[in-house]
């Protein structure tokens, strides 16, 4: 049973920048002191990718959920390329807050899919107090072998399958774009090599790092890194046969994992 209704909301932000999102509310949560579950999506993602996993968390966690598509997605403003090597600090240093401020968010529990797991990351460093807690799936701190393995395998699946048109469901005319934004700005030389682990440390809320066991685009040091750099209040889980997508490939076993996390912290 559906225990939340969702509002389309499209914020515009200081510079005019508008994001999409989706508000969904419990209305038994009126009047209540309860952080608001913020999805973050990962590179080639969209709100639609996220299947039916935003109404299942928030059926199971009975916290209220908000869930957007971040510049150059869905129906947010575009973005031009190359986009920048620091794209994924600016997204969690930059423009997080802007956003939650325009939603009228105050405490928050961060759960970011791939690239929103990183962004995870640096916006609980930045926005500290605001962040209650935060939960990640195949989060990356760096590039390492598997992840440049993985990315060139999907580059030659998109020249030589019909991947281009399953993205296209949900990119449209941007899916080119997006595409390239994915692949060039990982596998560019960079002359500073990604590294977020200095944000780790600055990380003071629980923190859940979640990673499939059969990932293929991240190394499983990339979870104990992260687990050791935030220190005593994170933890890992591994999820045997599941890839690089956890909320779908082992969504009840997921959903599980988050809600009990959260529960533990009487969230």
């Amino acid at each position: 049973m559906d225990l939340i209704e969702w509002q389309e909301r499209l914020l515009t932000l200081h510079d005019g920048t508008e994001i999409f999102a989706l508000h969904g509310r419990h209305k038994h949560n009126e009047g209540w002191d309860r952080p608001t579950l913020v999805l973050l999506h990962e590179a080639l993602g969209h709100i639609d990718m996220w299947k039916d996993f935003p109404q299942q968390l928030a059926n199971n966690t009975c916290l209220d959920l908000f869930v957007y598509e971040r510049r150059g997605y869905g129906r947010s403003s575009s973005i031009t390329l190359p986009r920048p090597d620091d794209y994924l600090e600016q997204e969690g240093r930059d423009w997080l807050k802007p956003v939650l401020d325009a939603a009228g968010l105050d405490q928050i529990v961060l759960v970011g899919h791939s690239d929103g797991g990183s962004i995870a990351l640096i916006g609980a460093a930045c926005l500290q107090d605001r962040v209650v807690a935060i939960i990640t799936e195949a989060a990356h701190i760096r590039i390492d072998s598997l992840t440049t393995a993985g990315i060139v395998e999907a580059v030659e699946l998109y020249n030589a399958t019909d991947l281009p048109k399953k993205l296209e469901r949900y990119h449209g005319e941007r899916t080119d774009l997006l595409f390239r934004a994915w692949h060039e700005t990982w596998l560019r030389e960079r002359f500073q090599p990604l590294d977020l682990s200095g944000y780790l440390n600055d990380i003071r809320c629980p923190a859940l790092i979640i990673q499939g066991e059969d990932d293929q685009y991240g190394e499983r040091a990339q979870v104990d890194d992260i687990v050791s750099g935030i220190g005593a209040s994170a933890e890992a889980l591994f999820l045997p046969n599941c890839g690089h997508v956890p909320h779908l490939q082992a969504q009840q076993i997921t959903l599980d994992a988050m809600s009990g996390f959260l529960e533990s912290l009487g969230i």
